[in-house]
Formats: structure tokens, sequence, C-alpha cells
């Protein structure tokens, strides 16, 4: 296990997530699944309890809590995407799968998860600061998924 491991909280479904994003994300992968060694609020004695995995080199692990907790918006993972083709190809992975869209590049798995799928055009423009972020970012306040090429355009002015 990594020193610093990012926790996320589910209600009883963190290894069917866990392999979810293996399948959908490089460099990514499951780790060792823990049961629980007796019962507890809300599983019993056996069921899966920790999931320990990664997303795009990132450790996780995730916990099979109930349902006392929930995901929101103050926390969510980034996914830096190379072209449209990329971005759609996680967008849609994530929405098709039971998820829902939001704005800006933003969208939520099945199990609440907030997601980025960022285009590193994008990232980079508004790095620029100027006339040039300016432009980009008011394109993408208009947008749910990132459509790359108004992004490129709207930099191009």
């Amino acid at each position: 296990m990594s020193k610093n491991t990012i926790c996320l909280w589910y209600e009883r479904d963190a290894e069917v997530a866990a392999r979810f994003y293996a399948a959908t994300f490089p460099n990514s992968a499951i780790g060792r699944i823990q049961h629980a060694p007796s019962d507890f609020p809300s599983g019993k004695k056996g069921d899966v309890l920790i999931v320990e995995f990664t997303i795009c080199g990132v450790a996780c692990m995730g916990l099979n809590g109930g349902s006392i907790f929930k995901q929101s918006e103050a926390f969510s993972f980034q996914i830096a995407t190379e072209d449209q083709h990329e971005t759609d190809k996680y967008w849609n992975a994530i929405v098709s799968n039971g998820g829902t869209e939001s704005a800006c590049g933003w969208c939520k798995d099945k199990w609440g998860l907030s997601w980025q799928i960022t285009p590193r055009i994008l990232t980079e423009a508004i790095a620029q600061g100027g006339e040039v972020a300016k432009r980009a970012f008011d394109a993408m306040m208009d947008m749910g998924k990132i459509d790359v090429a108004k992004i490129e355009a709207a930099v191009r002015g």
C-alpha cells in the first residue's frame, strides 16, 4: 500500500467500480481485495470491505461503508486527454455505464464519483492567460463534454 492513498467511499460496489476503472483507464489495475473479518453496520462477515486499486497510476482504495456518506463534486478525478477521440472515449465510457453528464467537461459515474475529462488544449489555453484564456474559458462554459475543435477555434480567435 502506498504511503498516501485516496480512499473512496462506496455504498457496496467498490469492487465493481474498481474493475470498471481498471478496464477503462490506462495504467490502472486492481490490487488486494480485503473481506470483512466480522459483521459490520453495512455488511456481513466475508463481504468485500476494501479494494485497493490504481486509476491512471494514482493509488486508491474503495471502502464499502454503506449509505452513510455520499460522493460530491468537492472531490473529482481530472483525466487529461490528448484529442477529441480520447475525450469521447472516457466521457462516453463513464456516461454510458450509468453515469450522468454535467457541464464544462464534468460527468459523474454511476457510483456518484465526479470526473473532469479535460483536453490538454483547454488547460494549456487557460494557463496562457489573457485573451486566449478568456476565449477558451468562455467557449468551455457553454459545453457539457468538451469539444476540442471549438476550443481550438477559440484559441485561434
